[in-house]
Order: C-alpha cells, then sequence, then structure tokens
C-alpha cells in the first residue's frame, strides 16, 4: 500500500468524523450522518482526481465509503458525550486538513505535475470536502470564516511541500513537512486567533 493510500484513508476517516459531527448538529437521522461524512469525506479527493484526470480514488476502492461510514456511525452513537461538538469539529477538522493536503500534494507529484498544479490540489483536497458539508448543512463554510485561516493554511502547507522538493528533499519529508506546517498554522489560528488583515468596507471618495 502506497503512502498516498494511507493518507487518503486517514484523510477520509477524519473528515469524516468531522462530517458526522455537523449532521448531529443539525440532527439529522442515521442515513444523513452517513450522507454528510461521506460528502465531507470523499470530496475534496474527488476534486483532485478529476482535475487530476486519473481514476476517482473511491470508486477504484470502494472501501473509503465503509470507513467513512463507520465514522459516521460512531458520531453517531458517542457525539452527546462531547461536551462542545462545534469546538471538536474545528479541532478534528485541522487534523483532517492537515492530513488531506499532503495528500492532494502526493497525487500531484505521483502524476509528474508542476509546481503550480501541486499546490492547487494541495489545496483543493484539503478545502473542498469542507465546503461542501457546510454549504449542504447550512453552515457558514470554515474556509470561508472570518478571521480565521484555513486556505491560508492549505496553501502555506502545500508551498513548504513544494520547496522542499525544489530542495531536493524526498516526497515522505516533503509530505511531513506539509502536515507539520499546515496544522501548526490553523491551530495557532484556533488557539491564539491568528489571521489575515480583512477587507475593510470604505465610503467611496468625492
Amino acid at each position: 500500500m502506497t503512502s498516498l493510500v494511507y493518507l487518503d484513508y486517514a484523510s477520509v476517516f477524519v473528515f469524516a468524523l468531522t462530517g458526522a459531527l455537523v449532521a448531529s448538529r443539525a440532527q439529522l437521522d442515521i442515513v444523513g450522518f452517513v450522507f454528510i461524512a461521506c460528502l465531507t469525506a470523499v470530496g475534496g479527493g474527488t476534486v483532485r482526481d478529476v482535475l487530476l484526470d486519473r481514476p476517482v480514488f473511491w470508486m477504484e476502492e470502494p472501501t473509503f465509503i465503509i470507513v467513512a461510514s463507520v465514522a459516521a456511525f460512531i458520531v453517531f452513537f458517542t457525539a452527546h458525550l462531547l461536551e462542545s461538538r462545534y469546538r471538536s469539529i474545528l479541532w478534528i477538522d485541522a487534523l483532517a486538513l492537515a492530513v488531506a493536503v499532503p495528500a492532494g500534494v502526493a497525487a500531484a507529484v505521483a502524476m509528474d505535475a508542476t509546481w503550480p498544479i501541486v499546490l492547487i490540489m494541495g489545496i483543493s483536497t484539503g478545502c473542498f470536502g469542507g465546503l461542501m458539508r457546510d454549504v449542504v448543512c447550512n453552515e457558514v463554510p470554515l474556509v470561508l470564516k472570518q478571521g480565521e485561516l484555513y486556505v491560508t493554511c492549505a496553501f502555506a502547507g502545500a508551498g513548504a511541500a513544494v520547496g522542499l522538493l525544489a530542495l531536493g528533499q524526498p516526497l515522505p519529508i516533503a509530505l511531513l513537512g506539509c502536515a507539520i506546517v499546515t496544522l501548526a498554522l490553523r491551530t495557532g489560528s484556533l488557539a491564539f486567533g491568528w489571521s489575515l488583515p480583512v477587507y475593510k468596507s470604505r465610503p467611496p471618495r468625492v
């Protein structure tokens, strides 16, 4: 089993947990849990594979859907034990992002893609599943939430991987650097309020 497959399995499971937690906040039934968990789990990877014109990973290996469904069942029976499901979503999603971005980078590198495509695939894999989850469940998308770093974390992580590869580092080291940078920025944003300046509307000049 290649490192890309391991990354995909980890990304699917952790993102499925966040999808199921969002489903719990929406008070859906078990079928709704499984649907949202699977949508979240495979959404980013599906976009990645379609754009790279490669076989969609979960269609080649349906076990990914089973893994996401298992995560949904786990959350369905345990979500009530969490003190704050929203905070849990934020922190588990941060871990999922740090796994999914390297998965996107690895897929692009395996296709011998140029560095801009590697960046875009890392960002897409990390962000689109959560974006689909939040839109379908009528939540404010985390990727667009004001005052927090999200897409920036994915961009920085993918950029770190590109930089390490350019310096001649092996792919596993580049993917590890990608994960560390992504997770450090995202957790820093959650724990310490790290953010980028936002646009402030001003009246037009006369």
